[in-house]
């Protein structure tokens, strides 16, 4: 039996990240938004399985575009809730803070990063903060829709929702008020552990530089 996507439960209530996101903001984002991306994922590779199963190339580049979108929202929507909490702290220290300022020269040069990343992008997207192996570094990526544009091999680590539907109820047109919000909630407990988590991966390439 093929696997299945699922909606993961948040670690936290709807209205826990209040005034910074609000309750009903977080219900239809998740419960609507994001569950959606999870069906028509499964619903995708159902269909991707069967059209292979028959040998019906075909209809395998449509089938894959719309795997890959979904899929990718999914996974960046998974990434956003598990890295926010109603007690989040403002720095994340340690060495997530110390390649932080060695990949962009200042904690406030990051943040400045990201929030400019998010707010400048052209319709619907992301900004996402990737540990890029090859390299061995940290970069900030701006994401088109959930996955074009994106640094190939680039693991994401935080990211920003830049959607409208992420925002607008609450925020209106004053996006940029939303994403400084963010920063009041950011569960670096949970960003440091995935850096760590990412932080050996190795490419196989030639010219790729060791973790730092």
């Amino acid at each position: 039996m093929m696997a299945r996507y699922v909606l993961p439960e948040l670690r936290y209530d709807y209205s826990a990240l209040e005034p910074h996101i609000s309750a009903r903001v977080m219900e239809l984002h998740h419960g609507k938004h994001h569950a959606a991306y999870v069906k028509n994922a499964n619903a995708a590779l159902e269909r991707l399985d069967e059209a292979l199963g028959k040998g019906d190339f075909q209809s395998v580049v449509h089938l894959e575009r719309t795997l890959a979108f979904n899929l990718s929202g999914h996974m960046l929507h998974s990434i956003f809730w598990q890295s926010m909490g109603p007690d989040g702290s403002e720095e994340p220290g340690g060495d997530l803070q110390r390649v932080i300022e060695r990949d962009f020269g200042s904690f406030d040069r990051f943040r400045r990063l990201m929030n400019e990343v998010a707010a400048s992008i052209m319709g619907s997207g992301w900004a996402a903060l990737v540990w890029e192996p090859a390299s061995a570094r940290l970069l900030v990526a701006q994401i088109y829709d959930h996955q074009s544009n994106v640094v190939q091999c680039g693991i994401p680590i935080m990211v920003i929702d830049a959607w409208e539907h992420a925002y607008y109820l609450q925020y209106e047109n004053r996006k940029s008020e939303f994403f400084d919000s963010l920063w009041n909630v950011w569960n670096w407990s949970d960003i440091a552990g995935r850096f760590d988590a990412v932080r050996g991966t190795a490419v196989g390439l030639r010219g790729a530089a060791d973790a730092a």
